[in-house]
């Protein structure tokens, strides 16, 4: 039986997230998997797979914040920004005090202008950047706003630093290194990377490729497996009742007024047409997800009516629910 959702996996160093899909998708047998926020090769920790319908939310989960901890080696510049690279300039850190290493690393705490590494899969004109790198060619790129909303330091260790980050989508920890070590005047580099949390999904209670296979021997994978319903706990969620839950199946947008029971309403500061909704019938089973329409719109009659809200990823068959 296919099963939807998500799945918390520890990625080993050395393996590409596609690697990791790969060899999932030939253990369940083909079923849809996919992943959601790669890591590099060189990193290690939480990579959440999407196995079945769970491949539709990637976009939603994409938005999770995460979590790092990260060695920062000083001193050393490379032009990979990472360990994997080649060394293309060393300098002293004798001079360095902690407190001088504490100070530059708190600057990059808040929302901070980041330009992507040349070795990553941004895309310019249509093209990846690692490709131009991997030609010897340098791409002008255009600075990216992310946020840091936590850095601090565990550990300094002559020239390595060992920080914990946690920030929003698209901050690039190598990027975030290097950026430390210009600002320090010596330079630096990403040493080593394990991702500890990505949304509610944390490294302690990750499975690596092997434990989930030997999970899957005896039949007791799904035990380990998110619900979709619950890796979208963030957004806010409305109940419908039958006749509107049919509709739903196919498409159809919910009236404002046919939603029975709000569980949490969308916020007024959020964005309209960027927040999801997640739609449920009456028996609790998550549906679709929808689109918040926004603020009320006037009528020709001059009063107020809230636009319906769009069904934007139906998540559930009508055989499925018939079934349950």
């Amino acid at each position: 039986m296919i099963v939807d959702g998500v799945l918390n996996i520890r990625k080993a160093a050395g393996w590409t997230s596609h690697d990791v899909v790969a060899r999932l998708r030939r253990s369940l047998g083909g079923v849809k998997v996919g992943h959601a926020g790669t890591l590099d090769p060189a990193a290690t920790g939480v990579l959440p797979i999407l196995i079945g319908r769970g491949t539709r939310i990637a976009e939603y989960l994409l938005d999770w914040d995460k979590e790092y901890r990260a060695t920062l080696r000083l001193g050393e510049t490379t032009d990979t920004l990472d360990a994997t690279g080649a060394v293309l300039e060393r300098r002293s850190t004798i001079g360095l005090s902690d407190e001088t290493i504490l100070a530059a690393i708190s600057r990059f705490k808040g929302r901070i202008q980041q330009v992507p590494p040349m070795y990553s899969a941004v895309k310019v004109a249509g093209v990846p950047l690692y490709k131009a790198a991997r030609e010897g060619r340098v791409v002008d790129r255009a600075a990216r706003v992310v946020t840091v909303s936590h850095i601090e330091v565990d550990r300094i260790d002559r020239g390595d630093v060992t920080i914990r980050v946690v920030c929003s989508k698209g901050t690039y920890i190598r990027t975030l290194c290097a950026d430390v070590g210009q600002v320090l005047g010596v330079g630096g580099h990403l040493l080593a990377l394990e991702r500890t949390r990505v949304g509610s999904l944390t490294a302690n209670l990750a499975a690596t490729i092997e434990e989930f296979e030997a999970s899957l021997s005896i039949g007791q994978w799904s035990a380990s497996l998110l619900s979709l319903d619950a890796a979208l706990q963030s957004l806010p969620a409305c109940i419908v009742d039958d006749e509107t839950a049919h509709r739903v199946l196919h498409g159809v947008a919910v009236p404002w007024d046919s939603v029975l029971v709000w569980e949490s309403q969308p916020e007024k500061a959020d964005a309209p047409g960027r927040r999801g909704i997640r739609i449920r019938d009456q028996a609790g089973r998550l549906l679709a997800i929808g689109r918040w329409p926004g603020d009320r719109v006037m009528t020709t009659g001059g009063a107020c009516s809230q636009p319906p809200i769009a069904v934007e990823k139906v998540l559930m068959s009508e055989e499925t629910v018939q079934c349950g």
